[in-house]
């Protein structure tokens, strides 16, 4: 396959916060390098698991522009999607001139019903406006938030009209028939399971990869199934990927945001892991010791270098 964006293991990655609920950019490139160290491919930042619509504007522009002059951009994906279209052309657009070509775009989620043509004009005027042919635009199917699924008619449009720009797919919806579709149907596609569930899976059907908020600990499970899937191991590669499923299923026991945090915060005895933004709420003593255990229980060996 001649993808168009980076192929392989990304980790939706959490934004780190300071106790006054400013993003620690320090701690947040950090941990974004002890991720690639663990076996992430690249990096999402600033998707729903960095809690990026919680966020201000001015707070999402200022861990654009850290994050891409301190980690390698080739390797970095950047959620840029908003509601408002200026903002996302000037997130967009940020990123681009920060070197980061890679973006990770929601369709505007808040007004429901979308119709398809609404969606296609918002991407088309983003696109149009940011007229950057290095520009890779993957877009966020997540209708459990979005209320707006992504149909292969949509895609393919978009696909006809602006080439490679119009990457690819992180599909959170959790629908397998819909993932190895696009994978099939749409040539040279970035199609992302939006969970290592699916990994294994989506590899098989040809697509890229996966973008996963449980990445955050599963990374190094993760890139032994891709490690193994490269090498053409197919028994080693289903082994590996069922240990990997047993990490995720463990994980997603707890809201991503605030579990993830819980048991980093245990692993590194850094206290900003307990910060949240609204709406989420941190887990109870008596749950997070909990879910440790669970977490230890299915192979995920909590310590962090970050």
């Amino acid at each position: 396959m001649n993808f168009p964006t980076r192929p392989g293991v990304f980790t939706a990655s959490l934004t780190p916060l300071n106790q006054d609920a400013s993003p620690n950019l320090n701690q947040l490139v950090s941990h974004v390098n002890w991720l690639f160290g663990q076996g992430s491919d690249g990096v999402a930042i600033l998707g729903s698991t960095g809690e990026a619509n919680s966020l201000t504007f001015e707070q999402r522009l200022s861990i654009i522009e850290h994050t891409a002059g301190e980690l390698p951009p080739e390797k970095l994906m950047l959620g840029t999607g908003s509601c408002s279209m200026q903002d996302a052309i000037r997130l967009t657009t940020a990123s681009v001139q920060a070197g980061v070509f890679t973006v990770l775009v929601l369709p505007p989620f808040y007004y429901r019903p979308q119709s398809e043509e609404g969606a296609f004009r918002y991407f088309s005027e983003l696109i149009e406006t940011v007229s950057e042919e290095r520009l890779r635009v993957v877009f966020y199917n997540f209708p459990q938030l979005t209320g707006f699924s992504f149909s292969l008619e949509l895609l393919t449009r978009l696909r006809e009209r602006y080439g490679q720009v119009a990457a690819g797919i992180k599909d959170s919806s959790g629908d397998w028939e819909n993932m190895k579709l696009l994978a099939r149907e749409i040539p040279d596609f970035s199609v992302y399971a939006g969970t290592e569930k699916f990994l294994l899976d989506i590899l098989r059907e040809g697509g890229a990869g996966c973008i996963t908020a449980t990445g955050n600990l599963t990374s190094p499970a993760c890139s032994e199934v891709y490690r193994a899937w490269r090498s053409g191991d197919s028994d080693e590669a289903d082994r590996a990927q069922e240990l990997l499923t047993r990490q995720r299923l463990a994980l997603q026991q707890k809201p991503f945001v605030s579990g993830l945090k819980a048991l980093l915060e245990q692993s590194t005895n850094d206290p900003n892991w307990k910060n949240l933004l609204p709406p989420f709420v941190p887990l109870t003593p008596e749950d997070a010791s909990a879910f440790s255990k669970e977490a230890t229980a299915a192979g995920i060996q909590l310590s962090s270098g970050d």
